[in-house]
């Protein structure tokens, strides 16, 4: 199966989910939040840096009651997000 290569703004939503998440689990140690939602730790780290900018849905809502977020706020949040310009774009 080939997949289709991410718009700009699905890598910028995804760095935004990342970074949110990685906001919401504070102090507490990836492998606990990991554990919590049933995935692993490095599953975690990937969407923390956003090199899994599109998580499957049911995986961010598994993170967002381990960190005990809104999903719709998580998703509010993130469809805010404008994509940034590539190297050599101009801004629309």
């Amino acid at each position: 199966m080939v997949r289709t290569p991410l718009t700009p703004l699905e890598r910028e939503r995804g760095r935004h989910l990342g970074l949110l998440l990685r906001q919401a689990r504070g102090e507490r140690s990836m492998a606990e939040i990991a554990a919590a939602a049933g995935i692993s730790a490095e599953t975690l780290r990937k969407i923390e840096t956003g090199r899994a900018p599109t998580p499957a849905f049911f995986t961010v809502a598994a993170l967002a009651e381990a960190l005990g977020l809104a999903l719709d706020e998580v998703a509010r949040r993130c469809a805010a997000v404008e994509a940034v310009p590539e190297e050599g774009e101009a801004a629309a």
